[in-house]
């Protein structure tokens, strides 16, 4: 029969065990800051890969989340060209070469909805009628419509067919404001 004893110092074994948590939570602690840091770099990398010339185009399903984007910060998004489908909407004050790019976002259950859209600006707007749907390209431009507004000054506009996804809804809870990112 083999009997081994081992003789086990208490003090010694905290001591070990101490520094090992404050190493392991210096470890954490340096991988995190520089995740943050290095998150934030990459955030304004990606806005610079946006070349003025690239058009980013809004789909149906980030369309209000780029327009909250937009309206909160639209000297982040100046020079951007977009494109984007909607049917154009007038209000009495706007002028002959303006009209609002809007789409309806479902606020209720019972599907009320409300006109969300951008502001936008064409020589030839006076020839597209309300409740036309069309597709704009064209670039952010900061305005003044009842204060600072993103206007569209639209390159190019064609008529479209009404798609099938008309309506969009409000911001989810993924939205986090960005600078040039869409």
């Amino acid at each position: 029969m083999f009997v081994c004893n081992v003789k086990i110092n208490g003090s010694k074994v905290f001591k070990y065990f101490f520094i090992g948590i404050v190493i392991l939570v210096i470890c954490i602690l340096c991988f995190v800051t520089f995740k943050i840091f290095s998150g934030a770099n990459d955030a304004s990398n990606n806005s610079n890969h946006m070349t003025q010339n690239s058009v980013s185009k809004i789909a149906t399903t980030n369309y209000t989340n780029v327009l909250k984007a937009v309206h909160e910060n639209i000297d982040a998004y100046v020079g951007l060209k977009i494109n984007f489908t909607g049917y154009v909407y007038r209000v009495l004050d706007l002028n002959d070469n303006q009209f609002i790019l809007s789409r309806d976002m479902i606020v209720t259950s019972d599907f009320q909805s409300v006109v969300v859209g951008f502001l936008c600006e064409a020589e030839n707007a006076k020839d597209f009628a309300n409740d036309t749907w069309v597709e704009v390209t064209g670039e952010i431009t900061k305005g003044d419509y009842h204060g600072d507004m993103p206007i569209i000054k639209v390159t190019e506009i064609k008529t479209v067919d009404k798609p099938n996804d008309e309506y969009v809804y409000p911001p989810d809870e993924s939205y986090i404001p960005t600078s040039r990112v869409l």
